[in-house]
């Protein structure tokens, strides 16, 4: 299991922000952010026929799967999946190997689009990753947690 990644407002905003303007580029009736637990971070588009706990789950076991293909043949990890069906498509795709990018079209865009959209949205995804793993794994003046010394942690649990 990986350690759950701590989104803050303005990241999720700046998030929400690019894979709003994804949909729209690449003419895509969904976009989904999953975290590799499993946990939907944020969706975009049409989806209300849609059960988003059961998507980003299988979503989730699907990378996992595909990881271990990955690792049997040699390779560190596939980062894109594509999913065609009758209708409707799945492009699926890892994000700085933190969260997974779900873009769900139907044929009324190319799977060419998709792949061009995804990667500008991509590039920048992993900058506000960065920013997040930066803000909680360095933690300073920008961080909530900085001020919080372990003498404060057990006065609040005593």
């Amino acid at each position: 299991m990986n350690s759950p990644m701590v989104i803050y407002e303005d990241e999720f905003k700046q998030m929400a922000d690019v894979c709003e303007r994804l949909r729209m580029d690449a003419n895509a009736k969904a976009v989904f952010l999953i975290d590799k637990n499993g946990q939907l971070i944020l969706t975009t588009g049409k989806h209300e026929h849609l059960d988003t706990t059961a998507l980003a789950s299988l979503t989730a076991g699907n990378i996992a799967a595909t990881d271990g293909l990955a690792k049997l043949i040699g390779e560190r990890e596939f980062s894109i999946l594509f999913h065609e069906g009758e209708r409707d498509s799945l492009h699926i795709s890892l994000v700085a190997s933190q969260i997974i990018l779900v873009v769900m079209f139907g044929d009324e865009t190319s799977v060419g689009l998709v792949r061009l959209r995804v990667r500008k949205a991509t590039d920048e995804l992993v900058k506000i990753v960065q920013s997040l793993l930066d803000k909680t794994q360095n933690p300073g003046a920008n961080s909530p947690f900085a001020e919080i010394s372990d003498d404060d942690l057990d006065i609040l649990f005593s």
